[in-house]
């Protein structure tokens, strides 16, 4: 029996081509609840997804705001997820981007009356913190490592949204903080971002690394994409509001990627396997710049009860399955019909 979604509700996603807006759309899409999903980006994707409209929007641009508020108008919730990682040598214009897109957004959610704001932070948004289990909790400070500027971002816009609240009490909003994000039609552009466009895939494939450098701080969470998907739909069909921790276990260390590369794990001294990234970068032979390697580093371990008892919200997949799909979709190059996810194994 086919479910009537003419009383659904209407929920509107920016960044809905990357990693995550794909698989935010999907799970709205198949949600009952939900009577139909517009699905924002810069550039309009090839996919069809039954109860998807599609609608071009560049954050960055500043005439940018009245045409978000006419497309907000209506909406029961936005779920804000556009975010730029490059260009990492110049900081100036991912912060046009990732923080004055956002500030737009949140004014135009604002203005346009939607009721309910879900907004992606991210571990990075974290102060320093501790690497071992049971990991902080929300309360944790969101002072981000101020040298990196993904990190630095992400925590201004958590006070740009302590100021929202205040503002805006009538809105619901939701701060969603996943750890590291994988499934294996995004690995190509992951790939691409951190690594560089012109690292070989099948490198990753087990038994070809010939080690894998154990670093003190070496210890992050991951989780499949899928599942913080779920949480996302959760946040923004359910009237639950503040912050939520989103990762899965186990911990994973150096031991576990030589266990899932096949390769032998070698102590390595933080400090030159800094320089030489540091190298690389400066030289524009890979995209990830040092700062973000000082920020990965100290990056603390997540608690996400409050997700488990507030949200509802389970993990079906462990890290170690959350990165196996990563390493998949690196080695075989496959990808989706958006800019962002375009699939390849080189270059």
């Amino acid at each position: 029996m086919e479910t009537d979604r003419s009383t659904g509700k209407r929920i509107v996603v920016t960044g809905a081509t990357g990693n995550v807006g794909t698989s935010v759309v999907r799970a709205l899409a198949a949600d009952p609840e939900v009577a139909s999903v517009l699905a924002l980006a810069r550039r309009r994707p090839s996919l069809d997804i039954a109860g998807v409209e599609w609608q071009t929007a560049d954050l960055s641009r500043s005439d940018s705001a009245d045409r978000l508020t006419g497309l907000l108008r209506g909406a029961d919730a936005l779920v804000h997820l556009a975010w730029r990682f490059q260009p990492t040598h110049d900081p100036v214009v991912t912060w046009r981007s990732n923080v004055l897109g956002s500030v737009r957004v949140f004014d135009a959610v604002a203005r346009s009356g939607v009721p309910a704001l879900v907004h992606a932070s991210s571990v990075g948004a974290y102060s320093p913190g501790p690497k071992e289990e049971p990991g902080v909790g929300e309360e944790w400070p969101t002072h981000g490592w101020p040298d990196a500027a993904y990190c630095r971002e992400k925590a201004y816009l958590e006070r740009v949204l302590d100021a929202f609240e205040l503002r805006h009490p009538e809105v619901r909003v939701v701060r969603m903080r996943p750890g590291f994000l994988f499934k294996e039609t995004a690995a190509a552009e992951q790939r691409r971002i951190f690594a560089g466009r012109y690292v070989p895939g099948p490198l990753l494939r087990p038994g070809l690394l010939p080690f894998v450098p154990d670093l003190d701080g070496l210890r992050f969470q991951a989780l499949h994409t899928g599942d913080a998907a779920e949480a996302y739909r959760l946040a923004a069909l359910r009237d639950v509001r503040g912050a939520f921790n989103l990762a899965a276990g186990p911990v994973i260390d150096a031991r576990k990627l030589g266990g899932l590369l096949g390769a032998r794990v070698v102590r390595v001294p933080r400090a030159p396997a800094r320089a030489v990234l540091a190298a690389l970068w400066r030289a524009h032979a890979v995209p990830a710049s040092p700062h973000l390697f000082d920020a990965v580093l100290r990056l603390p371990v997540l608690d996400s009860r409050r997700a488990r008892e507030v949200l509802g919200w389970q993990p079906s997949r462990s890290s170690e399955e959350a990165l196996s799909a990563f390493l998949r979709g690196v080695r075989s190059g496959r990808g989706e019909d958006t800019a962002p996810l375009a699939g390849r194994r080189t270059g």
